[in-house]
């Protein structure tokens, strides 16, 4: 459910202007975001936003894509139009991530009175930055790491997200609310959360642009944890340009997260992008992640065209994973999961109306005191394993394992063995069926994404076609720090790319579209 806003001025005919060009595809709207576009006006924007959520979010068909919106939202951008580089652009922000308007919840009921008035660090800098603070998107509840068989979409607090692409489709997690609602023209941006594709399954999925940059580009404080050693936020946008605009909005330095303290971080990512050339850019296919969907194959081959007509030199390279990294990072997110979730539960000031849970144990125990509403469709595995989860030099060991494997022996040995200095693979398959009693249905053979979130690395997703109308992505690996890098050579692959895109339909998947 979503707090309505009235906005303060009737829509006129450039709101209603706006408004048609939701329904463009994507790729046409981007003209839109280019810097030489004529001059933003915020609170237009802003109210055509509000539109759109009140139009597509609520009722029993509606995306479930928005906990709650601002109802003052219309006078913030007003305020914030002029004073810094977003100029009033509209944000929503993952629903774990403290903002000092509303309840954190991270989806869930033991924490729908997480009222704590702070601002998240991130937060603070992207209001700094002349950012509209929307309202708050739905997730899959505690980030997906709860336990087996889950939906991704799905929060007891926000209930299921759905597609706007295809409504009876899944928008993948945990950002899903923030995926989704990018996709259907609800906010300018929006922040999401990874810990391993929780940003860029979501952002390829809904069709839109997402970043996971290398960890500690972005502060983590004031954000409900999963792994201290992968979570990360990250830009979700419609294109490349304003993921690099938003990125430069949030990161920064902070002393409270010591994986933010020294790190090389770039303060404005859109610099170079329009120029940059894929002229002579050796850049190594990943044919071994390709997956066994031929549809998907066709479309691959279709941005590996654009990318060599735009003067790229593609490098097929054949990796098989050493399957210890997954092994290992399993037991870093459980171990991490125990003791970050109790630091920031500590954290939290004493709720009211409900008891405060303190520790992992505690949630453990409120999902079963309130299993009809918490555990329905799938249960807590994962926490209690998590629970269990307390030796220290197990837990170094296998971090040490993990992160080496991912970076050291995954990503930058093959950059380094074939001389390439990005990597390429489809994100994932296309959006399949949302199923709450059978869980979600992952092609697992699809993708690349997880050595890059295990050692930390930067990953972009952009949109590069669709199967059935149903949106598919392109991911993008740097090496550690090359963020700026990455960024470049996404938006010259969305500049050079053919691919149509589809607009969403706001209707369920039908075979006859």
């Amino acid at each position: 459910m979503t707090t309505l806003y009235s906005a303060a001025r009737p829509l006129t005919l450039a709101l209603a202007a706006s408004l048609c060009a939701l329904a463009a595809p994507p790729a046409e709207r981007a003209l839109a975001q280019d810097p030489e576009a004529p001059a933003f006006d915020a609170e237009a924007d802003i109210a055509m936003r509000v539109a759109q959520i009140e139009r597509y979010d609520n009722g029993p068909d509606g995306l479930n894509a928005v906990i709650v919106h601002s109802q003052t939202a219309g006078f913030k951008a007003r305020e914030a139009a002029g004073t810094g580089p977003l100029n009033g652009r509209s944000v929503l922000v993952k629903d774990n991530i403290e903002t000092e308007e509303w309840a954190t919840t991270a989806g869930s009921l033991a924490l729908q009175y997480n009222f704590t008035r702070r601002d998240a660090p991130m937060i603070a800098n992207l209001r700094k930055a002349g950012g509209v603070v929307l309202g708050k998107a739905n997730l899959s509840e505690w980030a997906n790491i709860r336990g087996d068989n889950s939906t991704s979409g799905w929060s007891a607090i926000g209930g299921l997200t759905r597609n706007p692409h295809a409504t009876d489709r899944n928008t993948c997690g945990s950002s899903s609310g923030s995926g989704a609602a990018v996709a259907a023209g609800m906010a300018w941006g929006a922040i999401g959360t990874e810990t391993n594709g929780s940003i860029t399954c979501p952002a390829s999925i809904n069709g839109v642009v997402g970043f996971k940059p290398s960890v500690g580009i972005v502060s983590r404080t004031h954000v409900i944890p999963i792994s201290s050693t992968q979570d990360t936020a990250g830009p979700m946008t419609q294109t490349v340009y304003d993921a690099a605009l938003l990125l430069s909005a949030i990161a920064g330095e902070d002393e409270a997260d010591a994986a933010t303290v020294g790190v090389p971080r770039v303060a404005d990512y859109t610099e170079g992008l329009s120029a940059f050339s894929l002229e002579g850019v050796r850049i190594g296919v990943m044919v071994n992640q390709l997956g066994n969907r031929e549809d998907l194959k066709a479309v691959f081959a279709q941005a590996r065209a654009d990318l060599e007509a735009a003067g790229a030199a593609l490098v097929d390279i054949e990796h098989d994973t050493n399957r210890e990294m997954y092994r290992d990072s399993f037991t870093v997110l459980k171990f991490e999961l125990r003791e970050e979730m109790g630091k920031y539960l500590r954290s939290i000031p004493e709720m009211q109306g409900a008891p405060t849970p303190r520790s992992l144990a505690d949630l453990i125990a409120f999902n079963k005191a309130n299993s009809d509403r918490e555990l329905r469709w799938f249960g807590q595995e994962t926490f209690i394993e998590a629970e269990a989860e307390t030796d220290r030099e197990a837990y170094e060991k296998a971090r040490e394992n993990a992160v080496r494997l991912a970076g050291e022996e995954t990503l930058d040995a093959i950059m380094a063995e074939h001389k390439v200095a990005f990597l390429i693979a489809p994100t994932r398959g296309p959006a399949w069926v949302s199923d709450l009693v059978n869980g979600d249905s992952f092609n697992g053979s699809i993708g690349f994404g997880s050595p890059a979130a295990i050692a930390g690395y930067p990953h972009l997703t952009v949109p590069m076609g669709a199967i059935e109308g149903l949106p598919v992505g392109l991911s993008f690996f740097g090496a550690k720090w090359a963020d700026h890098e990455v960024l470049k050579v996404g938006a010259a692959y969305e500049k050079a790319r053919t691919a149509k895109l589809p607009a969403p339909s706001f209707e369920p998947w039908s075979a006859e579209r």
